[in-house]
């Protein structure tokens, strides 16, 4: 018995060796498209920026689609938290991201997991982004709410393909969370050319009945 647990305990931390090195055997700039993730920021709020004290949150910011990050993508997974020779951001470069992130602690998070990953400097992985996020039309049907609504999640999509002359529906998917709208997500190749999205990023939220929150 006791030579069976050695045995087993070997295998484990071979196991777990070998996860943690492919873990950081991921080369930055090496993947294969984009993702831009849109949050819908009211439904976090409520969610969970409000409970948190976030300022992102307060009345006066009249946030709607906030960049939630730009994300580098295989065909089939992602990497993230890669090991990059590149210097992290400076306090500017993640203040001068929060009014379209909404708070720059989720910049400096964002460079951290995936901006890594992105082969680029940490001044141009934000201007990228923003240059991503900027060329959006995000549809202004969505910030004339004046009260809670639940609607298709289908329907949201159709707002943004429809604002969005070009863009087919296996380009984006839009996410939920207990229930209510969490996020549009947006497959770009790396010149930041809608393209169609592959893996987990196709599971479309299925709820009819998604919340939708109002501005603050």
């Amino acid at each position: 018995m006791k030579e069976a647990m050695q045995a087993l305990g070997a295998l484990f931390l071979a196991v777990f060796a070998a996860g943690a090195a492919w873990a950081g055997d991921e080369t930055p700039g090496d993947f294969d498209y984009y993702v831009l993730s849109l949050s819908w920021s009211p439904n976090w709020c409520a969610q969970v920026g409000d409970a948190h004290g976030s300022e992102q949150c307060d009345k006066d910011r009249d946030f709607g689609w906030t960049l939630h990050g730009l994300w580098p993508q295989y065909d089939n997974g992602w990497p993230d938290y890669c090991k990059t020779t590149e210097h992290p951001p400076s306090q500017a470069m993640t203040l001068g991201m929060a009014d379209i992130m909404g708070t720059a602690g989720l910049a400096w998070h964002q460079w951290e997991k995936h901006g890594t990953c992105s082969g680029l400097s940490a001044g141009d992985y934000f201007a990228l982004s923003r240059q991503a996020y900027e060329a959006v039309n995000r549809p202004a049907m969505l910030r004339q709410l004046d009260k809670p609504v639940t609607l298709p999640a289908s329907v949201v999509e159709e707002a943004f393909l429809e604002a969005n002359p070009g863009w087919n529906a296996d380009m984006l998917t839009i996410t939920c969370k207990e229930s209510a709208i969490a996020e549009a997500r947006l497959c770009l190749t790396r010149d930041l050319d809608p393209r169609p999205c592959t893996g987990r990023t196709l599971r479309d939220c299925t709820a009819t009945d998604a919340l939708l929150t109002p501005i603050r």
